[in-house]
């Protein structure tokens, strides 16, 4: 699945279980573990939104906040020599800092 599934900020990875004949999605981006299946895509969706707001009441239930997905933004001290090359390769490659490093990490 190219484009994960979206809710109150939150996001899943799906996968296909042949087997079972069922879609198994998992949210990302929190360490808590969010699951939901689903036999058809507007189940799956369905089962994901459900999961998304249980685990918001069940969160708050127990008095607990629960994780908010992350930002997206990544903050790193490195040696301002590392800062230099880095700046160098990514202008050489015609991109920014930022769109370079988010290449190498994405391939990483």
């Amino acid at each position: 699945m190219k484009k994960p599934l979206s809710y109150k900020n939150y996001s899943a990875s799906v996968e296909f279980d042949p087997d079972d004949r069922i879609f198994i999605g998992h949210l990302t981006g929190i360490t808590d573990i969010v699951s939901f299946h689903g036999e058809s895509v507007d189940e799956l969706v369905s089962a994901f939104e459900s999961a998304v707001d249980g685990y918001i009441t069940m969160s708050k239930k127990h008095g607990v906040e629960p994780q908010k997905p992350y930002s997206g933004k990544l903050m790193l001290r490195i040696p301002p020599e590392i800062h230099a090359k880095v700046a160098r390769v990514a202008q050489a490659s015609g991109k920014s800092i930022n769109a370079w490093v988010a290449d190498m990490l994405q391939a990483a």
